[in-house]
């Protein structure tokens, strides 16, 4: 699993200010805080008011050993960035979609400096599928795109757009759906990454850790390569390397662990054995029956 730190991103009115006033010592601090990432997504938005990334991706090369996912909508300042941190072949591209004009331009800077790219299964005029269908089939006209213009399979990260819990609770499961549906239907293979923080956008604060390491579970028992994450969230950190390595350390990693492999053999949230006096465990299987839609969401669910 490859780990993307989300913690720079533009819509934080900190993160904001410490751009605008070229703040070094809190832009370091992320970067410290981001550490056991293998990647930091750099997201600076429009960037209208001039080279953010080239104040940026000098400090990122100073002060860490971050490759760098490139996250903004201005292809200049895009192309701007790649330029400065050179040794380009683990970083991002972030984003293409079925956006023709900026289909070409990403995919053209994706050849060019060698990097991995972040495709969106969205149309610019239709926005998201609701079915896992319809994102498969964007993620196949992008692929047969991609590999006509001479981009690497291994290169391709397909993100099936992860939704709120809170405000399409289906499509939770249809994000994990794609996941799988991307991994096994694509010959020579390409790899999957989600925006894990959004499936618990809007839910309480005291809920959202709880939902983002259950939905990791789903995620990874689909087949998920990589993850963009708050790296604030060293127990979800831990919980992924636990699943990966396969080392369990109590009941709880037990449980966390039936989870994944329930997903990844079609199975039912229902049919998990749990110790029901246990109100940890109690909490992180309802999580897994709301994802899974066995149970309704609401902002309470875990005291229902």
């Amino acid at each position: 699993m490859i780990f993307i730190g989300e913690n720079i991103h533009i819509i934080s009115k900190s993160v904001r200010a410490a751009i605008e006033s070229h703040d070094e010592n809190f832009i370091i601090n992320l970067l410290k805080l981001q550490d056991k990432m293998d990647c930091v997504d750099l997201n600076i938005g429009p960037a209208r008011k001039g080279s953010i990334f080239e104040w940026l991706v000098p400090l990122v090369k100073k002060h860490s050993g971050l490759k760098i996912s490139f996250d903004t909508t201005n292809p200049a300042e895009m192309k701007k960035g790649l330029e400065l941190f050179k040794n380009n072949a683990d970083c991002f591209i972030n984003s293409a979609s079925k956006d023709e004009e900026r289909f070409e331009k990403m995919t053209d800077m994706a050849l060019e400096y060698g990097c991995n790219l972040i495709l969106l299964t969205l149309d610019k005029e239709t926005g998201i599928p609701k079915t896992s269908d319809g994102r498969l089939e964007i993620a196949f006209e992008l692929y047969e795109k991609c590999l006509s213009k001479g981009l690497e399979p291994e290169k391709l990260f397909f993100d099936p757009l992860v939704l709120p819990l809170s405000v399409d609770q289906s499509q939770a499961m249809e994000a994990v759906n794609t996941i799988r549906m991307i991994k096994e239907s694509f010959d020579p293979p390409v790899k999957t990454v989600v925006g894990l923080s959004n499936v618990s956008n809007g839910s309480p604060v005291e809920i959202r850790p709880l939902i983002n390491r259950v939905f990791a579970c789903f995620a990874y028992g689909a087949g998920l390569d990589a993850a963009i994450i708050d790296a604030k969230d060293i127990e979800l950190y831990r919980i992924v390397n636990m699943l990966k390595n396969n080392t369990p350390s109590d009941k709880i990693d037990e449980l966390y662990k039936k989870i994944t492999e329930t997903v990844k053999n079609f199975g039912e949230i229902s049919d998990i054995e749990y110790d029901v006096n246990c109100q940890e465990q109690q909490k992180i299987i309802k999580a897994a029956e709301v994802i899974s839609g066995e149970k309704i969401y609401s902002h309470s669910f875990t005291q229902i």
